[in-house]
């Protein structure tokens, strides 16, 4: 941004710390200006015809920008993507320790990727893997929504569940 003495045009059309308009003056003027009220020349918009400056105390400006950006860093929430790998012919008790692990990164608010990798043979019977992922939707439906439906991707059929927004 550009401020005091790294502003470059001739004219600028002037803006006083209250908000009020002073009319286009020149660069000099307008720095002059800004230096008898003890306050800094600042350009917020270079691209107008002529561009607009506004007298504040720019370390203050800074400042509360910068306090805005960390609050709203503060403020967002990351949204991790957790893989859980099955199997086509995966057994009961697998696939409950699967499952719960689901649950358990839902229940913190990250997206799931459940995947199931093909081996072998078991590429010609993708109905398998498609009742396994149907399975684990239907067991997580509660916490979670069905984001990306079950797709293949070379040897490996997946699909993507997000975490229900409104918690019971």
């Amino acid at each position: 941004m550009n401020v005091n003495e790294n502003i470059r045009a001739r004219e600028v059309r002037l803006i006083d710390s209250n908000g009020d308009q002073l009319g286009v003056k020149t660069r000099q003027e307008a720095l002059d200006i800004a230096q008898t009220r003890n306050l800094d020349l600042v350009m917020v918009a270079p691209k107008a015809k002529p561009p607009v400056c506004r007298i504040m105390d720019f370390g203050k400006y800074r400042f509360e920008q910068q306090k805005k950006e960390k609050e709203a860093r503060k403020n967002q929430k990351i949204i991790n993507l957790k893989e859980v790998r099955l199997s086509p012919g995966i057994e009961e008790h697998d696939f409950h320790t699967k499952l719960r692990n689901a649950r358990k990164f839902l229940e913190k608010g990250d997206k799931v990727k459940v995947s199931i990798r093909f081996r072998g043979r078991a590429i010609t019977h993708k109905e398998l893997g498609q009742k396994v992922l149907e399975r684990m939707a239907e067991e997580c439906k509660d916490l979670s929504t069905v984001e990306q439906k079950a797709k293949m991707d070379g040897r490996s059929m997946f699909m993507m569940l997000a975490p229900v927004n409104e918690k019971k």
